[in-house]
């Protein structure tokens, strides 16, 4: 949901100077590029994901938020271009930490259990709350802006994060984590 824009607001960003504006805009594009990397290098991993999963439902919401995520990509490159930007990437620290975590999840559980889905679904949800994060602070850094066109694109992004941990969270409710927690050590 766009934020609305109070007198107060508009009061405090007529009074801003060239410089703090500068230095917002300046931090809000390097925001972008760090969720631009991020979001190149989730739809390289997800692949690993599906392949690691047992459940179907598993494997069909991380199917589906590929599927997204490639689409959230060409959508920041669309910011991007709204606010007269190259989209470019810097190496975003947390997702490459989020991913690395993902990585040791899936080799320290055993193939074909549903513990390892519980595994999944725990990286999978700790990298939807960084970008739910992540997408709410840059959607409101556009609005700060006046970013309209960019705000719109980060909002549809934001909800499809948002839901897409709803998701993960129904799919272990309704079925993963009580299989894993019915599931014999091997």
């Amino acid at each position: 949901m766009p934020t609305k824009t109070t007198k107060k607001t508009a009061a405090v960003a007529a009074s801003r100077s060239a410089e703090a504006e500068s230095a917002l805009k300046e931090l809000f594009v390097d925001e972008l590029k760090d969720i631009y990397w991020a979001e190149k290098h989730l739809a390289a991993a997800l692949p690993k994901m599906i392949k690691g999963a047992t459940s179907a439902d598993l494997k069909q919401t991380i199917t589906t938020h590929l599927e997204e995520t490639k689409n959230q990509v060409t959508r920041l490159e669309s910011v991007f271009a709204s606010i007269n930007e190259k989209a470019t990437a810097k190496k975003c620290l947390a997702m490459e930490g989020l991913l690395k975590e993902a990585t040791e999840l899936l080799s320290d559980t055993d193939k074909g259990t549903e513990v390892r889905d519980v595994a999944i679904i725990s990286a999978a949800q700790k990298v939807e709350h960084y970008e739910i994060a992540s997408y709410g602070t840059l959607r409101t850094l556009a609005g700060t802006l006046g970013y309209s066109e960019a705000q719109s694109l980060l909002d549809e992004t934001l909800a499809e994060e948002k839901n897409a941990d709803s998701l993960l969270t129904q799919v272990a409710e309704n079925y993963v984590n009580e299989a894993a927690a019915a599931e014999v050590a091997e």
